[in-house]
């Protein structure tokens, strides 16, 4: 059988703007690979009434209720209270949460008395499954009503997410009268739009397994999900559709299941044993620091250079000012000179380069922005990928430091560098 699922969050300081609600992207993805559809997001002040009718409107259209926050001690804290009312549930007393409760705050606050009203956090809907927080104080909770599944989560993130992962995720597991079982293919180099026209056909079609596109930040991902009888039986079903994809996009195809090009290039360093270094001047430093951001990448990058100034090009990567006077910092030859220069200076295997405009307006040579010029200088020589990028000075940034990844990965892997 198939679920779907609605995302209620509840908290004024959502509707506000004050915090973005990245619970919800985090729960929809994992509620996506466990093959749970999501229709509908819903988010609500800290309002009774409000929320009322958010939920029998949820009733109405899924049998999974998912809400998020108001679990809390505070009198805004109505989630429990609301949820109970529309499903005809008292709430009582439990003992345990309370304990537990209790010992969260002798540890957190050894030397202060817990409040009274921290208690509040305790009363939960009669025979419902209790959800243990070892990550705060607001259990969850989960029960089945009016042929309906209600799960209540904490809303703090770092809380919400643990929570999702250790015990939404087994119990609604448990739901199933299969395993549902996921593969993740992670793609650069390709837009959503030409992906999905090209998979179009085939994913209309499918439907055990079944093939879902995302966009991300300049790159795309393609989720295959099965579900059989075991864990092997759909993980047979996933197979052939994850080797025709291969086979159809290539290169394109830059990991399974991974997290990200860095973390794909950063793997590969290691397991040859090179070094990398970087030289920088649009990125500003963002691809050292999206690659210093990987545990253990000590290991294998030597450092980085920002040479955002052309005369830091010159004077400590070594650029000869014949190129620059001639062809400017923005072009094809600078960035080889620059990639070369930071592979001697920093005395690494590998170094990319990064040289372009990010905007807003064009540079002084009137190049557009968005024009980047990638190197990567090897002991096998030195190659410059340009590129055009487009939607804002972030975005241009981001995706030229992907690019210096994907040479990375593809130089190691043994593809073509185009």
């Amino acid at each position: 059988m198939s679920h779907t699922a609605e995302l209620i969050a509840v908290g004024t300081e959502l509707l506000l703007g004050n915090i973005a609600n990245t619970d919800a992207q985090m729960l929809s993805q994992g509620l996506s690979a466990l093959g749970i559809n999501v229709y509908y997001h819903t988010v609500v002040g800290d309002n009774p009434e409000r929320l009322r009718t958010a939920v029998e409107t949820a009733k109405g259209r899924a049998d999974i209720i998912l809400t998020t926050g108001g679990l809390g001690p505070t009198c805004d804290d109505l989630t429990k209270n609301v949820l109970a009312e529309c499903f005809g549930k008292k709430l009582v007393f439990h003992e345990p949460s309370a304990r537990r409760i209790e010992g969260y705050f002798r540890t957190l606050h050894p030397d202060r008395p817990m409040t009274e009203n921290n208690y509040q956090q305790a009363m939960l809907p009669e025979g419902c499954t209790v959800l243990d927080n070892d990550w705060g104080t607001a259990p969850g909770v989960a029960f089945e009503a009016d042929g309906v599944r209600v799960i209540m989560l904490p809303g703090p993130p770092r809380e919400c997410k643990a929570m999702f992962t250790h015990r939404v995720i087994p119990y609604l597991k448990d739901l199933s009268d299969g395993v549902i079982a996921s593969r993740t293919l992670k793609l650069f180099g390709i837009g959503e739009s030409a992906m999905e026209a090209q998979l179009r056909e085939k994913m209309n079609a499918m439907t055990n397994p079944t093939l879902a596109p995302y966009a991300k930040e300049g790159e795309c991902e393609l989720r295959i999900t099965a579900k059989a009888d075991t864990e092997e039986a759909a993980r047979a079903l996933i197979a052939p559709v994850e080797a025709d994809l291969k086979a159809h996009f290539g290169p394109l195809v830059y990991g399974v299941d991974v997290p990200s090009l860095e973390a794909v290039a950063f793997a590969l360093l290691k397991e040859r044993g090179l070094t990398l270094g970087t030289a920088e001047s649009c990125t500003g430093g963002l691809a050292a620091k999206r690659f210093t951001d990987l545990p253990g990448t000590s290991a294998v990058f030597r450092g980085g250079v920002v040479s955002y100034a052309t005369e830091v090009k010159h004077t400590v990567l070594g650029v000869p000012q014949d190129l620059l006077d001639k062809h400017g910092a923005v072009s094809e030859p600078v960035a080889r000179a620059m990639a070369e220069g930071a592979r001697k200076v920093l005395g690494c295997d590998l170094a990319l380069s990064f040289t372009g405009v990010a905007g807003p307006d064009p540079d002084e040579r009137n190049n557009p922005v968005g024009l980047v010029f990638i190197g990567l200088a090897t002991p096998e020589g030195t190659w410059v990928r340009q590129v055009h990028l487009t939607r804002g000075r972030e975005r241009i940034r981001h995706i030229a430091a992907s690019h210096g990844f994907d040479l990375v990965r593809r130089y190691l892997s043994g593809l073509e560098l185009n």
